[in-house]
C-alpha cells in the first residue's frame, strides 16, 4: 500500500466523528436473541465501556497483510520441527493431539509505520459474537467506506460460519454422529466481564437445535464413559478457561474426559501450546531458525516483518537487556489479558529482578494504532489494536479495541470494542462530520 493510501485511512481515523453505533438496533437484536428485556439494560449499566460508538478504519491492503501473516504462522505451526520445539517447553498434556484445532483464534495486531505487527496470539479470544452483533448495529457512515461496511454485512452468514467451526471441531475428533450438546465453560462465568457473550453463544447454539448451558468446570462430572452436567451428557466443551493446561483441581474431570477422548474440547491445551505461548513468537520472528527448517523465503520475509522481534529473557544478557529496555515490552510467556506486562521504560529495579527470575519474553515495542474520538464534544486521541478472529487460518471477523493505558481494559470512556470498516482506499475520502477542534 502506498503512502498516500495509508494517509487517507489515517485521516479518517483522525478526523471522522461519525457515531455509527445504533444503540436501539443493538438493544433490539440482543434482547430479541436472549428473550430478556433486562439483558441490554444490565449490560449497559455494568459494562458501560464495552462498546465504542465510533468505528476504526482499515485499508484492504492491511487486512490482507494480516491474513498473509496468519496464514504463514499456521503453515509453520504444521511443521514437525516447530511442533517439537514448542512442545518441548509445554506441559505434558499439550502433547495429546485429539484433532480439534481451536475455534476463535485471536491474532492481535498493532499498525506500525510499515504495516501491521502481530503482538500476540490467543487461543480463547473473547468478543467475536459481541462484535458480530455490534457490526450489524451500525448506521451507514457519511463516507464511502462506512456506507459499504455498514450495509453489506450479513450477520446470519457469519453466525453460520461460527457454528460450522464447532461442527468441524466435532468431526476433527472423529465424531460421525450429530453434535447435540455444548457446555460453555469458565471459572465463575457470571462474574466474567464477557459473560453476556456466553449468553449469546448459548442462544446461538439453541437456535440451531443444540442443547447448550453455561458451566463452571467443577459442575462437570465424569461417569459412564462420558462427561456430564447434572443429567445432561456433554458432547463438546467451548473452553473459555484461562487454565490452559487443565491443571487446577476443579478442572480434573474435564482433564480426564479430554485425555480419554470422552469429550471434545475447543480450544484445547495442544492448540494453546502451538500458538499462544509467547515463547513461540521468539521462534516465529527468527529468520535463521525458520530458514533452517526450510520455510520459504517469502513466508520468512512476511513473518520477520510482521512479528516484532521477540527474545527469551532467560537466554539474554541481563545487562544488555536492561540497556535496551526502553524499546521493549516484557510479557510473561503464558500470561493473558495484559497481566504482569511491563513497558521497559516503566520497569523499576524491583520489577526487573522479578522479570529476570520469572518466565518472560522481551518484545520490540510497536506503538498501537490511534483513533481520535469525540466524547461530549471533547476531542481525545486513544489507542487501538486490531483482533483477527480466525478458524483454520482464515479470518472470520476483524474487530478493534479502543482504550487508554498500557493494555486494553474496557474501562475507558469512549472506548471498548469497535467495528472495523475496511476499504480499498483508491482515493481520498472525506467525512462530513469532522472533529470539532
Amino acid at each position: 500500500m502506498n503512502a498516500e493510501a495509508a494517509h487517507n485511512i489515517e485521516r479518517l481515523n483522525t478526523d471522522c466523528a461519525c457515531v455509527t453505533l445504533d444503540i436501539a438496533a443493538l438493544r433490539q437484536a440482543a434482547e430479541g436473541v436472549v428473550n430478556d428485556p433486562a439483558f441490554f439494560r444490565e449490560l449497559s449499566e455494568t459494562r458501560p465501556y464495552l462498546l465504542a460508538a465510533q468505528p476504526l478504519f482499515l485499508s484492504t491492503a492491511h487486512a490482507e497483510q494480516m491474513q498473509t501473516i496468519i496464514r504463514g504462522i499456521e503453515m509453520v505451526a504444521g511443521l514437525p520441527s516447530y511442533q517439537s520445539a514448542v512442545l518441548d517447553h509445554a506441559p505434558n498434556i499439550a502433547r495429546f493431539r485429539p484433532g480439534p484445532i481451536g475455534v476463535f483464534m485471536g491474532y492481535d495486531f498493532h499498525l506500525g509505520a510499515d504495516g501491521p505487527k502481530l503482538i500476540e496470539i490467543n487461543t480463547n479470544a473473547g468478543g467475536a459474537l459481541i462484535n458480530a452483533y455490534l457490526l450489524q448495529a451500525q448506521r451507514a457512515c457519511c463516507n464511502q467506506i462506512g456506507t459499504s461496511a455498514a450495509t453489506l454485512f450479513d450477520l446470519h452468514a457469519l453466525l453460520d460460519q461460527f457454528m460450522a467451526s464447532f461442527e468441524s471441531e466435532w468431526r476433527r475428533q472423529g465424531r460421525t454422529s450429530q453434535l447435540r450438546s455444548i457446555a460453555i465453560v469458565d471459572h465463575s462465568p457470571k462474574e466474567q466481564y464477557l459473560y453476556p457473550e456466553f449468553v449469546l453463544f448459548q442462544r446461538m447454539f439453541e437456535a440451531r437445535g443444540i442443547t447448550a448451558f453455561i458451566s463452571t468446570p467443577d459442575a462437570l462430572s465424569l461417569r459412564d464413559g462420558a462427561l456430564w452436567h447434572a443429567g445432561q451428557r456433554v458432547d463438546l466443551v467451548y473452553n473459555r478457561l484461562t487454565d490452559f493446561g487443565l491443571a487446577r483441581p476443579e478442572s480434573q474431570p474435564l482433564r480426564e474426559a479430554y485425555l480419554t477422548g470422552e469429550v471434545v474440547i475447543t480450544p484445547n491445551p495442544h492448540a494453546h501450546a502451538l500458538f499462544a505461548n509467547k515463547k513461540n513468537l521468539a521462534i516465529l520472528s527468527d529468520d535463521k531458525i525458520l530458514r533452517a527448517w526450510g520455510v520459504a523465503e517469502e513466508v520468512i520475509a512476511e513473518l520477520v516483518t510482521g512479528i516484532p522481534r521477540t527474545e527469551l529473557v532467560k537466554l539474554a544478557d541481563p545487562k544488555e537487556l536492561w540497556r535496551r529496555r526502553n524499546s521493549l515490552f516484557f510479557k510473561p510467556s503464558s500470561g493473558f489479558g495484559g497481566k504482569a506486562v511491563y513497558r521497559g521504560d516503566k520497569v523499576t529495579r524491583k520489577v526487573w529482578d522479578e522479570i529476570l527470575t520469572s518466565d518472560y519474553v522481551a518484545q520490540a515495542i510497536v506503538p498501537p494504532s490511534t483513533r481520535t474520538i469525540s466524547i461530549d464534544g471533547q476531542i481525545q486521541s486513544m489507542k487501538a489494536d486490531l483482533r483477527n478472529y480466525t478458524y483454520a487460518g482464515k479470518v472470520q471477523l476483524i474487530a478493534a479495541r479502543i482504550y487508554e493505558g498500557q493494555t486494553t481494559n474496557f474501562r475507558t470512556p469512549g472506548g471498548g470494542f469497535a467495528p472495523v470498516f475496511v476499504s480499498e482506499v483508491s482515493q481520498p475520502h472525506t467525512c462530513s462530520k469532522p472533529m470539532s477542534r
